[in-house]
């Protein structure tokens, strides 16, 4: 049997899909319901308030973050490599969930913005309790955020030219394996 979403879900993802495309002041109640599929007394029957709904999203970042620090920390291939890995995928829920908070009303982004520091001190701790090294452990950090701007930026990774996404990955573990030789 395949479950549908929900009616709570189908607004909040038409929030996010509206923050993201039309920005906090496009995405008013009426819009997130029309695109919901749902009458407005049903979206406040959810969500109370443009608040709310907002508060709902900063929720469902928590929710997907624990699950990120979940997988990072059972990583098979351990943390660095899957940080690396997953840092030039930027269309996932995640990711859009993650610019739909970022573009929340000012007073609800300082929420948004501590959940993902919070979440960044956490990869940053994974890292760090694999390899070690304080400046290390940085320097990986930088390194995927140079990935995901570039995914976000162009919408792929750029590295090397006519190399694939794995190959690229790749190159910069082995940079990582370098560096921390030269720590060491």
């Amino acid at each position: 049997m395949v479950r549908t979403s929900s009616a709570r879900d189908r607004i909040l993802s038409a929030f996010e899909d509206l923050l993201v495309s039309e920005g906090e002041r496009g995405a008013t109640l009426e819009s997130v319901a029309a695109a919901a599929g749902v009458s407005k007394g049903g979206l406040l029957y959810h969500f109370g308030s443009k608040e709310a709904l907002g508060e709902g999203l900063i929720e469902k970042f928590r929710q997907l973050s624990q699950q990120d620090l979940r997988a990072i920390r059972a990583a098979p291939e351990g943390a660095v490599n899957y940080y690396l890995r997953t840092s030039g995928e930027s269309d996932l829920e995640f990711d859009r969930v993650l610019i739909a908070a970022l573009r929340l009303p000012q007073t609800q982004q300082e929420a948004a913005k501590a959940a993902f520091a919070e979440l960044q001190r956490s990869w940053f701790e994974a890292i760090q309790e694999e390899v070690q090294d304080l400046e290390v452990a940085q320097a990986i950090m930088l390194m995927g955020d140079g990935m995901y701007y570039n995914a976000s930026l162009h919408g792929s990774y750029l590295g090397i030219p006519g190399t694939s996404y794995e190959q690229n990955v790749a190159a910069l573990q082995n940079v990582v394996n370098r560096l921390r030789k030269l720590a060491d």
